[in-house]
């Protein structure tokens, strides 16, 4: 991971900055090891646990995913077969065989709305959000790295960070954005254009970094001095290890190398082969490459996040979505249901289960929260070009892994698919339930200097299986 140029130039105080940084958004040295609230008491609050966001955005429909309604009058009903899954009388779409098969695992929420129907990150943004989400939220808490191995704490992770030649991934809202927070608790977003890559290109010779690393320690020791005059910084010899570990391609790196991974393991998540245009290329987002990119990443995405979270992220947000492609008005700049969920949910199929199989083989079942959702649903009836629009009363959920258990279907939606039956969930349920997750929010409580706004997200009531 680490890019060693022939320059022999000397290292500025700017470029140890950026080493020390990781490239985390711009964070200082200082940073590294975070300006935590008492250790102990965080300690019991903390749950070692992670949550991988999968977040579909665009809009999926619940139609063709877990809330098939193939009775429905012609205008409304589900516009592909539906098939059986392995939970007795429940069905899905037909595009997700696989975790038809899996369903037995899984918890699907057929009462769930956003409450919103414009192109966003609700879901991941709470009522009382300062004007940020919740892994940043999760960052202010436990600090943004790991004290002892430099792992960041949260991170974003968008198609270029697993695949090249695809275009660069963004998000409709700013998964970045650390609202009243420092800039430092922005998530880590690695990829090949991403700011890790730009801060780890040091302009020093091979013979001089691997030669004379008393001056590199030389020079850290200087910039220990311009840091940590304030005292925030609890001992030169920690960051001496995090900073030599990080420059010599230590767990951070380790964990973002996918050539690392089991051959077989990693062919499992493959999902290139469903990179395949046909139609798609009839819109907008097709000739731009970003119903293919989406084919072709999303499964070495899910398992990237799964390396992250092995190695000490606490949350992983992945987002193969690109500008929307779950949005499937069937206008001149969208697919139609048909061809947008032949584009998108056969590879959202394989990537999901081969995560889940993934996961179980290694034990973790237990110790990562999957959640697949987008900022809305769809309408009910079909537009008169075979698409459905933005929808804000109800909202396909999926959830996997810690707190749930096997094979439970939450809620119902009304006979035509448009609005919960009864006992309506919304996105503050959802981000109390990641809260929970990630957090004792009673043990919390006792920690002096988590703000009161991060606290009042765990109090909903959580979403559960009984």
């Amino acid at each position: 991971m680490l890019t060693i140029n022939d320059a022999s130039t000397k290292l500025s105080r700017r470029q140890l900055l950026s080493i020390g940084s990781l490239g985390l958004g711009g964070m200082s040295l200082v940073s590294l090891l975070g300006v935590r609230a008492s250790a102990a008491s965080l300690r019991e609050a903390v749950r070692n646990k992670s949550v991988i966001f999968l977040f579909q955005q665009g809009g999926p429909s619940q139609f063709e995913t877990w809330d098939p309604k193939p009775d429905a009058d012609k205008s409304v009903r589900t516009i592909c077969d539906v098939i059986p899954t392995s939970i007795p009388g429940v069905h899905f779409g037909e595009f997700f065989p696989r975790l038809a098969g899996l369903a037995d695992r899984l918890t699907i929420v057929r009462n769930y709305q956003t409450q919103n129907a414009s192109h966003n990150i609700q879901p991941m943004v709470g009522p009382h959000s300062l004007e940020t989400s919740i892994p940043v939220h999760y960052t202010r808490v436990v600090g943004t790295t790991r004290a002892k191995t430099g792992m960041p704490t949260s991170a974003v992770l968008y198609p270029q960070a697993v695949t090249e030649g695809v275009p660069n991934g963004q998000a409709r809202g700013n998964l970045l954005e650390t609202g009243r927070y420092s800039s430092s608790y922005a998530p880590f977003v690695p990829g090949k254009s991403g700011q890790l890559q730009k801060d780890m290109e040091l302009n020093l010779s091979r013979e001089r970094f691997f030669g004379d690393r008393k001056s590199l320690l030389a020079g850290l020791d200087r910039l220990r001095r311009d840091v940590d005059s304030g005292g925030q910084l609890d001992s030169l010899d920690e960051i001496q290890k995090q900073a030599y570990e990080i420059l010599l391609g230590g767990g951070v790196s380790r964990a973002l190398d996918l050539s690392l991974e089991d051959p077989d393991v990693l062919a499992k998540y493959d999902t290139s082969g469903y990179a395949t245009p046909g139609a798609w290329n009839a819109v907008k987002r097709g000739r731009a490459g970003f119903y293919s990119g989406n084919a072709q990443s999303i499964g070495k995405l899910l398992c990237l996040a799964r390396r992250l979270c092995e190695a000490g992220c606490g949350f992983v947000t992945v987002h193969a979505s690109y500008a929307g492609v779950w949005d499937m008005h069937a206008d001149p700049g969208n697919l139609n249901l048909t061809d947008g969920m032949n584009a998108i949910g056969w590879s959202f199929d394989h990537a999901v289960s081969a995560f889940i199989e993934d996961v179980e083989s290694r034990g973790l079942q237990d110790d990562i929260l999957l959640i697949c959702c987008g900022e809305m649903g769809r309408t009910p009836r079909i537009n008169k070009n075979g698409g459905r629009d933005h929808w804000d009363k109800l909202a396909p959920l999926l959830l996997y892994g810690s707190g749930f258990q096997h094979g439970h279907v939450i809620g119902a939606s009304d006979k035509n698919g448009g609005e919960p039956a009864d006992n309506p969930l919304d996105p503050s349920h959802l981000i109390s339930t990641i809260m929970n997750a990630l957090f004792d929010i009673g043990e919390l409580r006792l920690v002096s200097g988590i703000p009161s706004q991060i606290l009042e997200l765990g109090q909903k009531p959580s979403i559960k299986t009984s």
